[in-house]
């Protein structure tokens, strides 16, 4: 069996702490670097619910996307909600370890799984990273479809393909124009609109789309958007990065037991209307 500072290293190579944002916070919480990794559980969010699941589990070691402390903190004192969630893992000696920034522009990244999880072909970096030679690591994602298809039609395949949630699919756009070109961006992705009008693309498919910047993006151009539930644009990394640890393990002979959470964790609850605008 490996060592988590084994697993963390080849973790590590696939998504280099260094390329995270400034502002973030990834690598390792908690963990013990000489324990031993038997089980690893791949979740978006370092939930208290995601702790429990990996103790019903028997996992050594969590890998999340979101960080459990972004900006800081002074105590982990139980009585506060992510206290509680390290006293579980360290009770239970569960590591985790965070990929999030370095994640979204990894290649294959967030958004790889994104268009994958759409069957929708990758064309390159919708943001590319001035870094990479190669040009294939950076922020978002240019897609293209194999057959153009109204903005409705691509939106009905959003909701079908991505984890189902209580906020569901919102358009913006007129739903009867057709699409060829897509940019998606798994997370918040209301700050892309320039990129997205720059490469030409006919929808964006994100998350966290706001009142004011959906309104004048859509009186300035007739772009389509697609705003989805955060958790659900990154959920499919979860798939993605499990399947790249297992292979790592099959290379290494670690047999590994890999297992991706289908816990929901988007906040939002419950959706209510009284029916869509004429």
């Amino acid at each position: 069996m490996p060592r988590l500072s084994e697993v963390i290293a080849a973790l590590d190579a696939l998504w280099p702490p260094e390329r995270a944002e400034g502002w973030d916070a990834v690598g390792t919480v908690c963990g013990e670097p000489d324990a031993e990794v038997r089980r690893v559980l791949f979740a978006v969010d370092p939930v208290q619910e995601i702790a429990d699941e990996a103790v019903r589990l028997g996992a050594d070691l969590i890998v999340t996307h979101h960080p459990l402390y972004l900006r800081g903190t002074t105590t982990v004192a139980a009585g506060h909600f992510k206290g509680r969630v390290v006293h579980t893992l360290i009770k239970h000696d569960i590591a985790l370890h965070v990929a999030h920034t370095n994640a979204d522009t990894a290649d294959p990244g967030v958004s790889d799984a994104l268009a994958g999880a759409l069957d929708i072909r990758v064309v390159g970096p919708l943001v590319p990273d001035a870094t990479d030679p190669s040009g294939r690591r950076g922020l978002g994602r240019i897609c293209e479809l194999d057959h153009p298809m109204t903005l409705g039609e691509f939106a009905a395949r959003a909701a079908a393909r991505l984890p189902a949630t209580a906020q569901g699919i919102r358009v913006a756009g007129d739903t009867e124009a057709l699409v060829k070109t897509v940019a998606v961006s798994g997370g918040s992705g209301d700050g892309l609109f320039d990129a997205v009008r720059a490469s030409g693309a006919d929808v964006l498919l994100t998350a966290d789309l706001r009142h004011h910047p959906v309104s004048e993006a859509t009186q300035h151009a007739p772009l389509g958007l697609i705003d989805a539930a955060h958790w659900a644009t990154e959920w499919p990394w979860c798939e993605q990065a499990a399947a790249q640890l297992d292979e790592i393990s099959d290379r290494h002979g670690w047999d590994l037991r890999v297992h991706v959470s289908k816990t929901v964790t988007d906040p939002w609850s419950s959706h209510h209307s009284s029916g869509a605008p004429n």
